[in-house]
């Protein structure tokens, strides 16, 4: 069998987690992966995968031969984008997935890559669960946390902080928070995405770290709702700055414990090629970290 076809096969059915799902990227059979697998551990007289009826997974040689083995791919990408496409434009379809908080941020930028690169056409979806960016063929994926899978590459965009409030109908009715440990006896509104769960963290005016354990009667993954909750006077709120700066300045909200910062999050730009970026990805992470740049008052106001 091709060498190159059993080396790209074995790289797709690790990245994709099976051979049912690397065959519908590939475009084959799953019998013909599972083929070009096994014909590859039979050159090499090794086990590369170890597998079950459930899943596979890389043997210890494996994994090395795998690292290896998408170097070489990515190499050999890049090589033919090189010698095919030396002084090409960003061209084809982008597909990016953006948290939901993050389109009203990212949108000039899509405007403006439009307007310069009439060859790109541009899907935009959003949505605040996790999405499996090879499964679901993205390119690029904005997040306001870092992903846990530690394969993908990050790239910072921006930094921002939470900040912690409620209304002044929410304080009438349950007095004003004067120590961090008082939250322990609030109704406090949580978004699934926070990192720490119930556990909601901060840094004191000497940089201390400091902590409060939460709870509440609302929990979301919409940062509007929970924006809703608190204005309605329902519950305090910890929330990115971003979206309720315009609150805060009109009145309609309150910060509490300004003594107490918020740890620091961070925007980013996800995508899953370690060794080469097609033109058209790396164009627009770039519009992104320069628009970013220039807006990071706006998205981090409180820092």
């Amino acid at each position: 069998m091709d060498r190159f076809t059993s080396l790209t096969a074995f790289v797709r059915v690790v990245e994709n987690g099976g051979f049912s799902a690397a065959a519908r990227r590939l475009n084959m059979s799953t019998t013909m992966v599972s083929n070009h697998v096994q014909a590859l551990e039979d050159r090499l007289g090794v086990r590369l995968l170890n597998r079950t009826t459930r899943k596979v997974s890389l043997t210890e040689i494996g994994k090395a031969y795998y690292d290896r083995s998408t170097q070489i791919l990515a190499d050999l990408e890049q090589a033919d984008d090189i010698a095919s496409e030396l002084q090409s434009e960003p061209r084809g379809t982008l597909r990016i997935h953006s948290a939901t908080h993050m389109v009203p941020f990212v949108a000039p930028v899509v405007a403006k890559l439009l307007a310069t690169y009439p060859e790109i056409k541009v899907d935009l979806r959003m949505g605040e669960a996790e999405v499996d960016l090879i499964e679901e063929g993205y390119d690029v994926a904005l997040r306001m946390i870092s992903p846990p899978d530690s394969s993908l590459i990050v790239r910072s965009l921006a930094t921002w902080r939470h900040v912690l409030c409620c209304s002044h109908d929410y304080l009438e009715k349950h007095g004003r928070v004067q120590k961090l440990e008082e939250l322990t006896a609030h109704n406090c509104g949580r978004h699934v995405n926070y990192p720490f769960g119930d556990d909601w963290r901060f840094f004191d005016r000497k940089g201390t770290p400091a902590s409060v354990r939460i709870s509440g009667s609302f929990v979301t993954n919409s940062g509007e709702a929970l924006r809703k909750v608190a204005l309605e006077g329902a519950a305090v709120c910890l929330m990115a700055g971003f979206l309720i700066r315009d609150d805060l300045e009109a009145g309609h909200l309150v910060r509490l414990l300004p003594e107490y910062r918020p740890v620091e999050m961070s925007m980013n730009a996800v995508y899953p090629h370690r060794h080469h970026l097609s033109a058209k990805v790396r164009t627009f992470i770039d519009m992104l970290v320069l628009h970013s740049a220039e807006q990071q008052k706006l998205i981090n106001p409180y820092s």
